[in-house]
């Protein structure tokens, strides 16, 4: 039998936690993985990227779903090591905080960047193609699929936020940039990219058009799963696709989904693509709380929900890639 085609949609811890399980499907399933991967990020080392070279596109949740995918022989494993390898700096070792030494206001352009966000920023300037690049430094991790942008260009993103500006708690104020909208204090009640109908990725349209499966989440909701809704061509290609699709949970609300209930979390995805369906909603059956309201809200999109331990042992809201792999298999094999 043919591979599973599999397209993950996402950004940043939440992609690499649904790729690491996706890996523990195997040997089970034969699986044939795609990355879409989101290109708001404006924090951090790829901020700086953006802002100081122009970056075409922001490297951090790319690297990192190249880490998640990498193959365990040992000499990947030291290739992506050294590409998640993030400079200290000068004369600090033990600090990450920031390039600038609040003591001394000295300025170091290396520190905070990771050496796999500067080798893809190479990789893109040397080719000029975003998916050459990727392609590139998935054959030096072994990867096991496939990593491309959801765009070809980077985009921004912005949210109308109620209570955004702590003077003005009932005042709705404009947030502007994926890491602002991240962390506002304030309801988010709208989010949109900028510009509002980039350039899809046209190979991450030819993987959603073949694909058996389309799975989102998990993942920051407003930042990361929803903006691949908010590309009109994706969207197109995801609402035409003849794959099923799937939709993880995540395991607890962050700052810019503070508010909002786990069947909240469902129906913002019919708020921004009215015409998405969806077949299965995976969730942690601990932290989903009363399952009456998430079976009705899966059920408004078409879908059954499948409750499954996903967690860490440890308690702290993380998805374990094993138990989430175990999870994944009977239900991305349903037909085998």
């Amino acid at each position: 039998m043919r591979p599973i085609k599999v397209v993950a949609f996402g950004g940043g811890h939440g992609l690499a936690a649904s790729l690491r399980g996706l890996r523990h499907c195997e040997p089970a399933l034969d699986l044939d993985i795609t990355a879409v991967v989101t290109v708001g990020d404006n924090g951090g080392s790829s901020g700086r990227l953006r802002a100081e070279r122009d970056a075409q596109l922001p490297p951090g949740d790319l690297r990192m779903a190249l880490a998640a995918l990498a193959d365990e022989e040992p000499g990947h494993q030291s290739t992506v090591k050294l590409m998640q390898h993030r400079f200290a700096p000068i004369n600090n070792p033990d600090r990450r905080q920031s390039d600038v030494d609040r003591r001394t206001g000295s300025y170091d352009p290396l520190a905070g960047h990771a050496v796999g966000n500067l080798l893809l920023l190479g990789l893109m300037e040397l080719t000029g193609d975003p998916v050459e690049a990727l392609q590139h430094a998935g054959w030096m991790v072994g990867a096991r699929g496939k990593v491309l942008p959801m765009a070809c260009h980077a985009v921004g993103i912005e949210a109308d936020v109620r209570g955004g500006d702590p003077a003005l708690p009932d005042d709705v104020v404009t947030v502007s940039g994926q890491h602002a909208v991240a962390v506002t204090n304030g309801h988010v009640e709208n989010v949109r990219i900028v510009p509002a109908s980039p350039p899809a990725c046209p190979d991450a349209l030819d993987a959603i058009r073949d694909a058996d499966w389309l799975i989102f989440g998990p993942g920051s909701w407003y930042t990361s799963v929803l903006p691949h809704l908010l590309v009109p061509e994706l969207a197109e290609a995801i609402v035409a696709s003849p794959a099923r699709r799937l939709v993880t949970l995540n395991l607890a609300a962050d700052n810019e989904t503070a508010g909002l209930s786990v069947a909240d979390h469902l129906a913002a995805l019919h708020w921004y693509l009215p015409a998405l369906r969806v077949d299965t909603v995976l969730a942690d059956a601990k932290w989903v709380g009363e399952p009456d309201p998430v079976h009705r809200a899966a059920e408004a999109l078409g879908a059954r929900l499948v409750l499954a331990p996903l967690a860490v042992a440890d308690g702290s809201p993380k998805h374990d890639p094993e138990s989430l792999g175990t999870a994944l298999v009977p239900v991305l094999g349903v037909d085998r």
